[in-house]
């Protein structure tokens, strides 16, 4: 099994190294003095599209994947605003939305919450609130952003599971055990990387015993290899047919050739394995659409044949029912670097990240910018439309569905046309033998009668 390499033990340390804060302190430097090198969604290009791509868009159901927590993507509220309505006219019709990440505890958490409601109560009537895959189709159907949703850190349980099922109904989607670092679930991804392989912890299967129960989906981004398998193993053996999903990871296999690819690669990304296994699951995997990410290129404008390459990997690793988009973005970059320099021991990684910015890699690409050029890509790859849609949208609402405990749609139409042959054959055999009591309305139709005929007076 193809794995992710990890440093020595003695590498790890508690705290973040002088050396790794003076460089992330110069970076919070290169954004206040050139903040025109930063692109994230406000600051990223638009790519030209045909009309024909755009519309399909439109056409189509489009879930992505922002990770903009306040104080770390925005700080006013029009920002949000103004993100969101080029999303919706790009006809993006939802987002998996990040309310917590790294360390943040419940309190913050709801804090958090409170913020982003208090901004779309800023836009009455543009969002819908989702609980069931009927909530997205009527988004798209509506022209309004779907709301899902997610949590990238159980740290905000608080210790305390009794929280799992408030979060079910405050709308969480899906929640990532461990981010990056070491945390009692578990180990994340950079602290595996640092050397601290500490693989899912008891506290970390209880967690999972209660997402499971209660339908809010396993994600595995962020999280450490050594954990990812354990908890793939675990879901296999106590949860089998419960899907999980890697929500935003690009595939380390792209980059392992590139020119300038590092040795080691980047922690982020994960191995064909992994997302192997998530689909096995019946899960997806989504590749973000993120620079710094993209091992040895490190673009400066990530670019729409970029995005279909990640796509076009795991879709021949996998196939189309299994993968999905993201964009992961930040919508604008100053904040996030502020937040990166406050959370520094969330991100000691030896300097990659840091590198990558300097090259360049800081941005993302925002899919009302980027996904129409992309589909013409697709296209030209030779992929046909319902495949895309799947890709786009559908097979997210079919892993929700599944979690949720909702009918699938295909079984949800197979069984409506059963109903309804079941229903005209009743109707025909009440018909010939003209039942005045008629409950489905077939005699009552044909004799003019549409209920129990009145009783005649003594």
């Amino acid at each position: 099994m193809a794995s992710r390499p990890s440093r020595p033990l003695s590498a790890r340390t508690a705290k973040p190294s002088i050396d790794t804060v003076k460089r992330l302190a110069a970076l919070v430097a290169l954004a206040t003095i050139s903040p025109a090198c930063l692109r994230a969604g406000e600051e990223s290009k638009t790519w030209p599209a045909s009309d024909k791509a755009k519309q399909f868009v439109k056409d189509s159901i489009v879930i992505g994947f922002f990770a903009s927590p306040y104080g770390a993507g925005w700080l006013e509220e029009k920002t949000v605003h103004d993100y969101l309505d080029r999303s919706r006219a790009a006809g993006i019709t939802g987002h998996d939305m990040t309310l917590a990440a790294a360390t943040f505890t419940w309190e913050q958490y709801l804090e958090e919450l409170a913020r982003y409601r208090k901004a779309f109560a800023g836009q009455p009537g543009k969002y819908i609130y989702v609980r069931s895959t009927r909530d997205i189709q009527a988004a798209h159907e509506e022209g309004k952003t779907a709301v899902l949703w997610n949590t990238q850190t159980s740290t905000i349980l608080n210790n305390d599971l009794k929280k799992v099922p408030i979060l079910k109904e405050q709308g969480i989607t899906s929640m990532i055990l461990t981010y990056n670092d070491v945390f009692r679930a578990g180990s994340g991804g950079l602290a595996e990387y640092n050397g601290t392989v500490i693989g899912l912890t008891a506290w970390g299967r209880a967690i999972i015993d209660e997402l499971v129960k209660y339908g809010i989906m396993v994600d595995l981004s962020h999280t450490g290899p050594k954990t990812c398998m354990d908890i793939i193993e675990y879901m296999e053996e106590e949860h089998p047919g419960v899907p999980f999903s890697y929500t935003h990871s690009l595939p380390a296999g792209l980059y392992k050739d590139a020119p300038e690819a590092t040795e080691r690669g980047c922690y982020r990304n994960i191995s064909d394995e992994e997302a192997r296994r998530a689909a096995k699951s019946g899960g997806f995997v989504s590749p973000t659409f993120t620079e710094w990410m993209m091992d040895g290129i490190w673009p400066d404008d990530i670019t729409p044949e970029q995005c279909a390459d990640m796509i076009d990997y795991y879709v021949k690793l996998v196939g189309a029912d299994h993968v999905g988009i993201a964009s992961d973005d930040m919508f604008t970059y100053k904040p996030t670097l502020d937040f990166v320099a406050r959370n520094a021991a969330a991100y000691d990684d030896g300097g990659y990240m840091t590198k990558a910015f300097e090259r360049g890699a800081v941005g993302c690409g925002e899919l009302a910018k980027i996904l129409a050029a992309v589909t013409d890509e697709l296209w030209e790859r030779g992929y046909n439309n319902e495949d895309l849609r799947k890709i786009y949208g559908l097979n997210k609402m079919r892993v929700y569905a599944k979690i949720w405990g909702e009918t699938a749609p295909e079984v949800k139409a197979a069984g409506e046309a059963d109903r309804q042959g079941a229903l005209r054959a009743l109707k025909g055999r009440i018909d010939r033998e003209t039942d005045p009591y008629d409950p489905l309305g077939a005699a009552a139709i044909h004799s003019g009668r549409n209920s129990k005929p009145a009783a005649t007076k003594p």
